[in-house]
């Protein structure tokens, strides 16, 4: 089932969280990631939800219709700049630990604690350059493992031609 990238622009009030969360439960649909924040405006929040399903054009309309629900926007891949963060702490025992940083520093990311015997590192990225990153880390011995949900904004309507034609 494909995935689809959904912005939701909301009222910054109690609640709203849970009645956007309660309609995808409702209408069966896995939420695969789901994260809320400030906007340039106090007054209002932003949601990303990454939802597992068919089409969502009765899902937007269902969005719509909740109370404190501003704007929504559907992203169709490439449209949208895409993020996550990612922290992850790998065994790393002192004969391997200058192989393992090398090996992050290629992923941009960044040691934030080291131990005696394991590395945590920081990596912010597109989506995809996490899991890549998760995936070489296995190779090391992952010892915990914690993930943002994915943000996203729209690209600008210029680049957004570019993207389409490149």
């Amino acid at each position: 089932m494909p995935q689809h990238l959904i912005s939701v622009t909301v009222e910054n009030k109690p609640g709203v969280l849970a009645r956007v969360s309660s309609m995808f439960a409702r209408r069966d649909f896995n939420i695969h990631s789901l994260t809320v924040g400030p906007t340039e405006d106090p007054t209002r929040s932003r949601m990303t939800v990454v939802v597992d399903g068919p089409v969502m054009e009765q899902v937007v309309k269902q969005l719509y219709k909740l109370v404190n629900t501003i704007k929504v926007s559907e992203h169709a891949p490439g449209e949208a700049i895409e993020r996550e963060i990612m922290l992850i702490r790998v065994n790393a025992d002192p004969q391997r630990r200058s192989e393992i940083v090398e090996a992050a520093t290629l992923f941009g990311a960044e040691a934030v604690d080291v131990g005696p015997s394991t590395v945590t590192f920081q990596v912010v990225g597109e989506p995809e350059q996490l899991a890549n990153f998760h995936e070489l880390m296995k190779t090391y011995g992952i010892v915990s493992l914690v993930k943002s949900g994915r943000i996203a904004m729209a690209r600008d309507a210029k680049n957004q031609k570019q993207q389409r034609s490149a």
